[in-house]
C-alpha cells in the first residue's frame, strides 16, 4: 500500500467514537503520550498496532489505511449496469455489477467505458427461436482482434470468450437479453442495445 495511517486520522475516529486519548490509549496498551504523538504528527503506530486499532474503532485495516469509510449496504445492483475490466498483460477478464478495486498483474485495472458501435467495431444480431445469435466481420488476426462477448439482461451475464484467428460469433441464451458488450484488443469496449 502507498498509505500508513495518519494522526489526524485516528483523531477523528477517536472522536467520532467518544473516547479520549486516554481511553485509546488504555485499550491498545501504549502511553496517552503516545496518541498524543500519532495525532500531532510527531510519531505513528508500530505496524503491529494497525490490526488492535482498527478493532477498537469498529473498522478494517483497509479502511483505517485508505483513510476512507466503506459503505457496506445493498446498492441494488443491476446487471444492465455491468463493469468490465480487462488486463493488459494476460487478457483477463473480470466482471462486477457496481464499483470494485479490481486488479491482476500488480495493476490496478480502470472499467472500460464501453462506446456505441462505430463502422469499423459493428455487430450483427440475430434471435432464432431461444437464442440470440450475434456475429461480426471484425478480424481476428493475433494482432487485432474480438477478445470477448458478453449478453446482458437484467439478472444475469453471458460471457464467450473468443480468440485470434478463430471466429467472432456466440450464441446466447435469448432470456430477456437487453444489449451485448464486446471487447476489441486495440479499440476497447463496444455496446449494442438491442
Amino acid at each position: 500500500m502507498d498509505k500508513y495511517i495518519t494522526g489526524a486520522m485516528i483523531k477523528e475516529l477517536r472522536s467520532r467514537c467518544g473516547m479520549t486519548q486516554s481511553q485509546l490509549a488504555e485499550k491498545l496498551c501504549v502511553s496517552d503520550k503516545t496518541v498524543s504523538k500519532w495525532e500531532t504528527g510527531k510519531g505513528y503506530p508500530d505496524i503491529t498496532l494497525i490490526e488492535p486499532i482498527a478493532k477498537v474503532f469498529n473498522i478494517s485495516v483497509t479502511e483505517l489505511l485508505s483513510g476512507k469509510a466503506m459503505d457496506n449496504t445493498n446498492v441494488s445492483a443491476n446487471m444492465l449496469r455491468s463493469l468490465f475490466y480487462v488486463c493488459p498483460v494476460c487478457g483477463n477478464i473480470f466482471h462486477s455489477m457496481g464499483k470494485a478495486q479490481i486488479s491482476c498483474h500488480g495493476l490496478s485495472l480502470p472499467p472500460l467505458e464501453a462506446e456505441t458501435e462505430d463502422g469499423a467495431h459493428t455487430l450483427s444480431v440475430e434471435k432464432v427461436e431461444d437464442e440470440v445469435y450475434v456475429s461480426s466481420e471484425h478480424e481476428m488476426t493475433k494482432e487485432h482482434y474480438i477478445s470477448f462477448v458478453a449478453a446482458v439482461s437484467t439478472d444475469r451475464v453471458q460471457i464467450v470468450k473468443l480468440y485470434p484467428e478463430g471466429n467472432a460469433h456466440a450464441r446466447f441464451k435469448r432470456d430477456m437479453v437487453k444489449g451485448v458488450y464486446y471487447y476489441c484488443n486495440r479499440d476497447g469496449l463496444f455496446y449494442k442495445k438491442i
